[in-house]
């Protein structure tokens, strides 16, 4: 310890003002590691490769959604937990041929990691049933699609 004019010098580690400027680096340094850690944990993949290719899939998307307009497609998911099972009902008008298959995706609001692909069979007059795993509670857009025609369905989950 140094006395200068009568005053005690305090060694740098022991001032409170050193200290202060020395956190706020610090403690960007800890936030940019955390945000890494965050981004690689949770890979959302929003983001689009080729722009230009889905710009042009909007529409023929908008052409197969009017297709299943025109059909006056509807539809009814029920879920079956204990068997793992989906059965889906779909109503359409007299001119719809129902296929003999669907490929059937089950897409979570705001998590991609936990969407699910299903192909479902037609075992009634309009009824296609197949197996799927449990869903997670929240909202999932029910995608239905064929050659010519695509329906999409909301559903909840409750907990």
């Amino acid at each position: 310890m140094s006395i200068i004019n009568n005053e005690k010098i305090k060694p740098w580690h022991k001032e409170f003002y050193v200290w202060m400027i020395i956190f706020f680096p610090m403690l960007a340094v800890v936030a940019g590691i955390y945000t890494i850690i965050l981004a690689i944990q949770s890979d959302d993949g929003l983001v689009v490769d080729d722009y230009y290719k889905e710009g042009l899939e909007i529409n023929r998307t908008i052409e197969r959604d009017k297709i299943a307009s025109d059909y006056q497609l509807n539809t009814e998911v029920n879920l079956n937990e204990e068997l793992e099972e989906v059965a889906i009902t779909l109503i359409a008008n007299t001119d719809f041929v129902y296929p003999k298959q669907l490929s059937i995706s089950f897409l979570h609001a705001t998590r991609a990691g936990l969407d699910k692909q299903a192909n479902v069979l037609l075992t009634n007059e309009n009824v296609y049933r197949g197996n799927l795993s449990k869903l997670s509670p929240g909202k999932w857009y029910v995608h239905m699609q064929h050659d010519d025609w695509r329906l999409i369905k909301i559903i909840y989950i409750d907990q």
